[in-house]
């Protein structure tokens, strides 16, 4: 990994006690190795100090543009705060759950935005390896800092960030350079491959059955196309209609107010997919390239699972499928079920369990 990874930095205000946070864009990659800038979060406690350990948290899914960048929120630098919660005001999820409990630890917190949030293009949604790289590089845009970072990480995300923070242990060793994983804490991941084979919930549009696909459907869809440009094409899988719908909203409309426009017009106005048959081997192929679950981790992983209603957003079925794949390819994991949490109280019942886990692999 080369140096000088940090573009700008610029400090912003935070709630946080004996915290100092900063706003930061630097250069980054994806998958395929091309060149490309994220923004995000740096946050550390205001006092000198050498060999900090840091975690790197890969945040759920907002959106696929600048609309949904989490560090261009109001207040971004503090704990975790939910859309389906009745006192919000957000449009989209944001912060990092038990953020002052890792601060008062000594820990350095990075919070990528991921590519295309707050930077040019569309966001690679979902595109585990891609926005694994972003919660690497942030790691050494951190170093840069002066902050006392020091070369030991432990990732930890959510949903998408799920996704993420299972790729991290997948990455190559040129991501990493002189850094070190430790461990990793996928909470609810949000693997592309295993919600393929096992279409249930908001993937059941992908079965063929005629209902409306959900605004996560359509944004990985839509983002896989963006982040294999010679292999795929959106009108392998989209109607005119969700075509126009992605044109018209990709970077002004958050997750959830996607969703509602696309139930009303494929209500409305008819269906949003249309998948061409001869196509899915190449869609299949792209899934698997940019998914987790694909190399033995390079670290122990410790996967927080939702199992309130099996599952409200991701299915366990799908997060079952990534811990057997692991397993299966000899990788350290273990599990631990959350019976009474939904996927958008997961992050917070778990996040005690996960820096205690992360803690002990220092």
């Amino acid at each position: 990994m080369t140096s000088d990874v940090l573009i700008e930095k610029t400090q912003i205000e935070t709630n946080l006690k004996n915290a100092i946070a900063f706003r930061i864009r630097y250069r980054s990659h994806d998958l395929r190795g091309r060149a490309t800038e994220s923004t995000g979060l740096v946050i550390a406690p205001n006092t000198a100090g050498t060999d900090r350990r840091v975690l790197s948290w890969c945040h759920g899914t907002t959106g696929l543009g600048d609309a949904a960048c989490p560090s261009a929120q109001p207040d971004p630098a503090g704990e975790l705060r939910t859309y389906f919660e009745a006192t919000a005001t957000q449009q989209i999820d944001y912060g990092i759950p038990g953020a002052q409990s890792f601060l008062d630890q000594g820990w350095i917190l990075c919070a990528t935005d991921y590519q295309g949030l707050g930077t040019p293009g569309m966001h690679q949604y979902t595109v585990n390896r891609t926005n694994a790289i972003d919660g690497v590089t942030i790691v050494h845009a951190a170093q840069e800092m002066g902050l006392g970072a020091g070369s030991k990480f432990g990732a930890m995300g959510w949903s998408q960030g799920g996704g993420s923070a299972a790729a991290i242990a997948e990455l190559d060793d040129a991501d990493f350079g002189d850094l070190q994983l430790v461990g990793t804490v996928p909470m609810s991941p949000g693997v592309p491959i295993f919600a393929v084979k096992n279409p249930t919930g908001i993937g059941a549009a992908m079965s063929g059955a005629d209902v409306s696909p959900d605004g996560h459907m359509v944004m990985t869809l839509a983002a896989h196309a963006t982040a294999f440009p010679d292999d795929l094409h959106i009108d392998d899988v989209f109607t005119s209609l969700g075509k126009e719908i992605i044109e018209s909203s990709w970077n002004s409309l958050p997750v959830h107010h996607l969703s509602d426009v696309v139930a009303r017009l494929y209500r409305f106005k008819g269906p949003i997919l249309a998948l061409k048959k001869d196509r899915i081997d190449a869609w299949i192929a792209a899934f698997t390239e940019s998914s987790a679950g694909r190399v033995k981790p390079r670290c122990p992983i410790f996967v927080a699972i939702d199992g309130f209603d099996n599952g409200t957003v991701v299915p366990v079925a799908w997060q079952t499928a990534y811990v057997n794949a692991i397993k299966d390819l000899g990788g350290d994991i273990s599990t631990k079920d959350y019976p009474l949490d939904d996927h958008f109280s997961l992050p917070v019942s778990c996040v005690d369990d996960a820096r205690e886990w992360l803690f002990a692999k220092f």
